[in-house]
């Protein structure tokens, strides 16, 4: 008569071999197809990586973000004339990886009861006037405080044009 133990304690011991003998010394990882549509990305390689919805190299144009932290992803150039061109007011933040300035708010000596603010965008790594953005915020004081003005749209475009012409200027400079 068999005890109904010992049918458990097979079933239990072939479950454990089975689980024993699926782990493995795994030398690396396996890559699978993802289902993509080569042909159309223009490569046959299954195992290929995926494209980036951020395009090639990435998010900021980097394969690996954390491999090069010193590499900056915009236009030297600008960056630089941009720096330059705002250093008269404030910086808060200033960001050469994504390409932006941040300044806080100025009063000139000459119109105390106005002041304004800017953020500077340089959006690309080609100079050109596209790679540049800037847009400008004003407030007048009245007698409770501060209030948003409005600002003269040609404000913006001659801080852009201001800060083409400083960038011109460095790449001038560097290739002599």
């Amino acid at each position: 008569m068999t005890s109904p133990f010992s049918s458990s304690y097979k079933l239990v011991a072939l479950v454990s071999l089975l689980a024993l003998s699926a782990c493995g010394n795994v030398e690396s990882e396996a890559k699978y197809p993802t289902g993509i549509d080569r042909a159309a990305v223009g490569t046959n390689d299954i195992y290929e990586e995926s494209p980036s919805i951020f395009g090639k190299g990435g998010f900021l144009g980097r394969k690996d973000n954390k491999s090069n932290p010193d590499v900056i992803t915009v236009n030297s150039y600008l960056w630089r004339a941009a720096l330059d061109t705002v250093s008269f007011m404030p910086i808060v933040s200033a960001d050469p990886f994504g390409g932006t300035i941040i300044t806080d708010w100025y009063s000139a000596a000459e119109s105390p009861n106005e002041r304004i603010k800017t953020n500077v965008l340089v959006l690309g790594k080609e100079l050109k006037a596209s790679g540049i953005k800037v847009n400008v915020f004003k407030q007048t004081k009245s007698g409770s405080g501060w209030v948003d003005a409005a600002v003269d749209p040609n404000t913006g475009r001659k801080l852009e044009d201001a800060i083409l012409t400083r960038a011109r200027q460095y790449r001038i400079q560097e290739s002599q």
